[in-house]
């Protein structure tokens, strides 16, 4: 994603189609952040007198009055970021099962660990709170972010302050009704608005027992540098720089299908979307031949049609990076096979037109920087060593796609992969069964799955003489 830009006086949202005011509000001062930290020092006290079994059941209520808002929450996102209504909608049923899959792990993930061997000793393991978590989520997927760390934090016993993107404010304000709504102690899950100089500064806060940022590498160095003078673990999702490849074998439909919808879902602004394709020569030509019809049928409008599947970029400024991109990749050997430049809708919104670049040299900036916009660029490979070097030689590493028919070949290529998940047929997609991180820039520490509430959690040793 892109480096933050300066704000005004207020939080002010812009909807990217209509151009009118979608959120405003004045940024927190200094007083009212200290009141947000205050309280939940006294929030994180409440959740760890709970019981796990109690946190469970508050957070199911939790997700179920998010649930009974759908329409309003998917509207407002819609308006925020410019996501498809229909898509917003949809987000609403991933971050439901997110939630309700880390419910269903947490009394046994967060059991103590019992060690046995000396009758004359109790010995024991127990997972401890750690107090107040600050979750930082970011835009492009407003509920999806904020879900991965609110609910495990809240089922490990902390409080949570909800600094949400400022570009999708409100999601921070519906996570907090919802806890409210459940029944939480008002400072158990509370938002927070304010601007990046003051989230830095609370970064830093006493107050504070763990960060959750998930946003562009820029970022997460800022938020990494805001808590240096601190003892505290910062867990940080970060960018990606994605790569599809496509083995010889490959089921060559689906393998189109997938990588397309993987490049341009969410108008390409997904931290795993699919941002570079390394194509063997051998299929090379057919996947191209293929894969332009299904860029042409994207529908570019009003997100709240029906028939729209791909609404604006959610940036101002961003149209122009990614326009810089394109430009860069031609000027270095590239072919512009379709789009390439700006768009609108009948004169309306920022939108970005799906892009077909072709035959592009690694050192072009779209095969070797994030894009976060619907841009397919693709080169051929000689074979799978060829395929793992390039795929490799990134600063990044979030996930990648290995399309074969071979099982051997994909379980090969995942043992050498420097990735944080590695896919077989399939791309741009989260199990919260299994655990979300990123290697090299694109961060550290996980989410989701059983290892989630590592990070949320103090290991604490009980040794007891009892004979």
């Amino acid at each position: 994603m892109s480096a933050a830009r300066p704000h005004g006086p207020d939080l002010t949202v812009d909807d990217p189609f209509s151009g009118e005011v979608a959120y405003r509000r004045p940024w927190a001062t200094a007083p009212e952040v200290d009141r947000v930290l205050d309280a939940a020092r006294e929030g994180a006290r409440a959740a760890a007198a709970m019981s796990v079994e109690d946190r469970v059941a508050l957070c199911l209520r939790a997700t179920e009055a998010l649930e009974r808002d759908v329409d309003a929450v998917a509207a407002e996102i819609t308006a925020e970021m410019g996501k498809p209504l229909a898509q917003a909608k949809g987000e609403m049923g991933g971050m439901a099962k997110r939630a309700r899959h880390m419910a269903s792990i947490a009394v046994e993930s967060l059991r103590d660990v019992v060690i046995g061997g000396d009758p004359t000793l109790e010995r024991r393991i127990v997972r401890a709170p750690k107090g107040v978590v600050l979750a930082m989520p970011a835009w492009n997927y407003p509920l999806l972010t904020a879900v991965n760390v609110v609910i495990p934090a809240v089922l490990a016993g902390n409080a949570v302050v909800l600094k949400h993107s400022p570009r999708s404010p409100s999601v921070g304000d519906r996570f907090a009704k919802a806890f409210r709504d459940a029944g939480a102690p008002p400072e158990l899950v509370a938002a927070l608005h304010c601007d990046h100089a003051t989230s830095e500064r609370v970064v830093g806060d006493a107050r504070v027992d763990h960060v959750a940022f998930t946003g562009s590498t820029y970022g997460g160095h800022r938020i990494q540098a805001a808590a240096k003078d601190r003892l505290i673990e910062v867990g940080l999702e970060l960018g990606g720089n994605d790569a599809a490849y496509v083995a010889p074998d490959a089921d060559l439909s689906a393998a189109v299908e997938g990588i397309v919808d993987g490049a341009c879902y969410n108008a390409g602004q997904s931290c795993c979307a699919v941002e570079r394709v390394y194509v063997h020569r051998s299929m090379y030509d057919r996947f191209i031949e293929a894969a332009l019809p299904l860029l042409r049928a994207y529908v570019m409008g009003d997100p709240r049609d029906a028939q729209t599947n791909m609404g604006p970029i959610a940036q101002p400024w961003h149209p122009d990076e990614l326009e810089a991109q394109v430009q860069d990749a031609v000027r270095r050997g590239a072919r512009l096979l379709f789009g390439g430049k700006r768009a609108s809708a009948g004169g309306r919104g920022r939108f970005f037109e799906p892009t077909l670049l072709v035959d592009v040299p690694d050192e072009a900036e779209v095969m070797s920087k994030e894009s976060f916009g619907p841009l397919l660029p693709i080169a051929p490979v000689d074979d799978d060593e060829h395929a793992l070097r390039l795929i490799n030689d990134d600063e990044l590493g979030l996930t990648a796609s290995v399309w074969t028919r071979d099982r051997e070949r994909a379980d090969r290529m995942s043992r050498r992969l420097e990735v944080g998940t590695v896919y077989m047929n399939r791309c741009d997609a989260l199990d919260p069964a299994l655990p979300w991180t990123g290697w090299k820039e694109s961060g550290k520490g996980s989410t989701l799955s059983v290892l989630g509430f590592e990070h949320l959690t103090h290991p604490k040793a009980i040794n007891f003489r009892v004979g």
